[in-house]
């Protein structure tokens, strides 16, 4: 029932990104390294001082370098960090200004461009030196400019998405929702330019700007069937205090939920049915023996002293539905715990001794316990509803979980034997899976746009 486990580890958390095109892991390998994602770089325009562009593979930044007049009224000037892309996108980024700048109106962000000359039709997802957000679009070749603006100030994080011939811009500022705005009926062709871009509002200044956490997405189309097509997953790490992410791994399929090893070397995540031990420096995955479990879920948590894996695997015997297993955090064979199904779990107590998961009896989900050595297990939780990712405080004193019975899905805690059950925080989106930082200070959970339903954790969607 989950899509991660476990919490963060020495503040930074493992997560699985499961919307790109296979072109984004594979055919970067057939491209200019140099570039990262990008094919190539262009000043825009006639240009005084020669803009440029750099990647660094380390730690995945772009830094790029540009001029230019302005990026507005019949033609635009600045320097383009681009590919060629056809359909629909998504497209990511982390931005930055270098230094205090010249003007108040440089310009950086996101472009998309019908062709590389200076009248072109293009749209662009840009950020001012002042703060000023807007989504900027060009209709046809040499026509004047126009914008829509957004109701933020000095965003560092941008989106630019394309869905048919309408483009949305969405920005914030890290740690804030996004704000977005959008243009119909824009018709730029159907392979474009995409890129960043930097414009330095005067010919005779050049400007700088970082890019960071660049992602190009191909979002799954309207047909995908979920649980059965796939578009492939990047296994990231993400520093929580900087929002800074690291892509450590690409498959062409579906990989979920990472948990920390104790010593913080590997991940442990799932896929096809099975675990993967991602060993992070030699950045390979080697496949677990859980022997005769091989169908298993994203459910699985590793025990506080990082010794013992539990995890949720669909038994034949108990018609495909999910029950819980422990196995050595090596691998090895596994010995069951749950004697119902299905059950899903989720939490390890701090010493060791008892699981929580939740559990599906009698059509109705509920947060279970149960010892490790098996047993009767205790109902935590019966309100109306769904009741869902139960995880342990480091501590001990709380269990958090997350359940709509007051309406949305939002996140709640209890006491381990199932008293003062109260609500954590209160939204206006669906909050899945809490988990708690080792130090017990922060919850780091899933939220879900409001428009899906509060008793879903969809596939390919915005979260």
């Amino acid at each position: 029932m989950s899509i991660m486990n476990n919490g963060p580890s020495r503040f930074l958390l493992a997560i699985i990104c499961i919307a790109f095109a296979l072109f984004a892991a594979f055919a970067a390998q057939a491209q200019d390294k140099a570039l990262g994602e990008f094919e190539g770089h262009s000043d825009i325009g006639t240009i005084e001082k020669p803009g440029s562009a750099a990647y660094d593979p380390q730690t995945g930044r772009y830094l790029i370098e540009g001029s230019g007049a302005n990026m507005w009224f019949q033609a635009d000037e600045g320097h383009f960090l681009w590919r060629r892309l056809k359909g629909d996108f998504i497209l990511d980024a982390r931005i930055e200004f270098v230094g205090s700048g010249v003007e108040a109106h440089r310009k950086i962000g996101w472009m998309v461009r019908s062709t590389l000359d200076s009248r072109s039709a293009q749209v662009s997802a840009v950020v001012h030196g002042d703060g000023l957000t807007s989504l900027q679009y060009r209709k046809a070749a040499g026509t004047d400019t126009d914008e829509a603006k957004l109701a933020v100030t000095g965003p560092d994080e941008i989106r630019l998405e394309r869905k048919g011939s309408t483009y949305i811009m969405s920005a914030a500022r890290h740690g804030d929702q996004y704000v977005s705005g959008s243009v119909p009926g824009l018709a730029l062709g159907e392979e474009v330019y995409i890129g960043l871009f930097v414009c330095s509002h005067n010919a005779d200044v050049s400007e700088k700007a970082f890019f960071a956490n660049v992602r190009i997405t191909i979002p799954a189309p309207d047909s995908f069937v979920p649980y059965q097509d796939y578009i492939g997953s990047r296994l990231e790490i993400l520093d929580v205090d900087s929002g800074i992410r690291t892509v450590v791994h690409t498959a062409p399929g579906s990989i979920q939920a990472p948990n920390w090893t104790s010593d913080g070397r590997a991940l442990i995540y799932n896929g096809d049915g099975l675990l993967y031990r991602f060993d992070l420096a030699t950045g390979k995955p080697v496949v677990m023996d859980t022997d005769p479990a091989r169908s298993n879920n994203n459910d699985h948590v590793l025990s506080f002293d990082g010794k013992r894996l539990g995890i949720s695997s669909h038994s034949a015997e108990d018609g495909g539905e999910s029950v819980v297993y422990i196995v050595p955090s090596e691998g090895g064979k596994p010995v069951r715990v749950t004697a119902k199904a299905p059950s899903y779990l989720h939490g390890w107590s701090p010493d060791g001794g008892t699981l929580v998961y939740t559990g599906g009896r009698n059509d109705k989900f509920d947060v279970y316990k149960i010892a490790v050595t098996g047993g009767t297990e205790t109902r935590l939780t019966d309100a109306e509803g769904l009741d869902d990712g139960p995880e342990y405080t480091p501590d001990g004193k709380y269990i958090y979980f997350n359940s709509n019975r007051a309406g949305n899905m939002q996140i709640w805690r209890m006491r381990p034997d199932g008293s003062c059950q109260e609500r954590v925080l209160s939204s206006d989106l669906q909050d899945w899976f809490p988990h708690v930082s080792p130090d017990g200070r922060r919850i780091v959970f899933l939220s879900f746009p409001k428009d899906v339903a509060s008793d879903d954790h969809p596939f390919y969607k915005p979260v």
